[in-house]
């Protein structure tokens, strides 16, 4: 008899119904949408955030002590410590080796360019090397990867190109240097050696100021071959939180589980760790502006997704809510019939609220398969990637409906339990 009554009473009022499923559908979508976007926005807010550069640097470990307790940078005694370039490739064999996407290592020393007395940079590092890895595995990394926001005026140096220089920006206007002018440039021992310059260069910073050439170029005129004196690294990470910053400042404080979990998360911290796991004698120093800079962003993005999530369903709880009594208004003589012939207001509240709660259903259904296709919208218009399905959120948005519509209905219900039949059918 229940079901016989909920069916008549869905059939009969099917364009009001109507309206609070498409109520519901509006609010599940862009939910739907918002936490599908949300729980796949890390990896995506990660690599946009690549193209402002390293959030690691990668020194010898004596240079790294000196310059923490006494401020001395290179040149200044450490001359003689350096990283062996061969054991670069290790950091791609780590735990968290695919989430180091990109690094460069850099070997400088001053040059005197033919034309001027004061000295300038010469910076030697990868511009697109190709590396065939340890796994097996191969990968192009260099500056050209990891400095994508330089505005570079001409091409970039092929790695083979000994004869190849990029002028920073500023000391090309002092020089009066462009693409295609040649330059001799002179070591303090007297080596001599003419470079063509390929493009300039202009990242804001002290590159401005310097000469960029292939590695191998500095190795040969320095006399250290097969050594670079630093390493920026580029890794996607996790938001550093509690445990990270106790096992950055001191990891042996950690409990076994606590290790384990800080270990298989992509803290900058744990993949620092491991980088000095595999290099020897290394520091791997997180740049902090650019680590909790991406951690803060990514945090307010997931915020907004949140308060947008929580906005669309406060919404839906408003529309439904107005909806819902303006049909228990509206039914007033048939539900004070209905309670005349002996419903009581138990069973009553039980017939609206299935009612409400199919048509929700049905709604939050349409909303969620059309919440699908926003996700992918918001990825694709934003980061230019699909965002993955997240089964989770299935259960998730099936709850928000439900209490969004018990809560949407209590007005309606209150005015319903109010409601006296003698009154009702006078007023008839």
């Amino acid at each position: 008899m229940f079901l016989r009554m909920l069916v008549c009473a869905l059939l009969r009022q099917k364009r009001k119904l109507l309206m609070i499923a498409v109520t519901m559908a509006l609010g599940v979508s862009l939910s739907t949408a918002m936490l599908n976007v949300m729980m796949d926005v890390e990896e995506k807010v990660n690599q946009e955030l690549k193209v402002y550069g390293a959030n690691l640097n990668v020194v010898p470990r004596s240079a790294s002590l000196l310059g923490d307790l006494y401020g001395i940078e290179d040149g200044a005694g450490i001359a003689d410590k350096y990283i062996l370039e061969e054991e670069l490739p290790k950091m791609k064999t780590v735990f968290w080796a695919y989430n180091i996407v990109d690094f460069a290592p850099y070997l400088e020393m001053p040059v005197i360019i033919d034309g001027i007395d004061s000295k300038v940079s010469l910076v030697g590092t990868w511009f697109d090397r190709h590396l065939d890895l340890p796994t097996g595995y191969a990968i192009n990394t260099g500056i050209s990867k990891l400095k994508t926001w330089w505005d570079v005026a001409g091409k970039w140096v092929q790695d083979s190109d000994k004869s190849g220089v990029m002028v920073g920006s500023s000391l090309a206007v002092r020089l009066k240097l462009s693409q295609g002018d040649r330059l001799v440039i002179r070591t303090q021992e007297g080596k001599m050696v003419e470079l063509i310059v390929r493009a300039t260069l202009s990242g804001g910073g002290p590159e401005d100021e310097q000469l960029y050439v292939p590695l191998e170029l500095v190795q040969e005129l320095s006399g250290r071959q097969g050594l670079v004196q630093k390493v920026d690294v580029s890794a996607l990470t996790t938001p550093e939180n509690e445990l990270a910053r106790r096992a950055a400042t001191d990891p042996a404080s950690l409990s076994r589980q606590e290790w384990d979990a800080w270990y298989c998360t992509a803290y900058i911290s744990s993949i620092a760790y491991q980088i000095e796991e595999v290099l020897t004698n290394v520091r791997a120093k997180p740049v902090l502006q650019v680590s909790e800079s991406e951690g803060g962003i990514l945090n307010k993005i997931k915020l907004l997704m949140l308060l947008l999530t929580g906005m669309s369903m406060l919404c839906a709880a408003m529309g439904i809510s107005n909806l819902v009594t303006m049909n228990v208004m509206e039914r007033n003589t048939e539900i004070g019939l209905m309670k005349a012939v002996g419903a009581t207001d138990g069973e009553v509240i039980i017939l609206v609220i299935s009612e409400i709660l199919v048509t929700a259903i049905i709604g939050g259904i349409v909303g969620y398969l059309a919440g699908l296709g926003f996700a992918q919208l918001v990825a694709w218009s934003v980061f230019g990637a699909g965002a993955d399905v997240q089964p989770v959120v299935i259960p998730i948005v099936a709850i928000l409906s439900v209490l969004v519509t018990l809560l949407g209905s209590l007005p309606a219900l209150r005015m319903l339990l109010s409601l006296q039949p003698t009154e009702v059918l006078y007023d008839r």
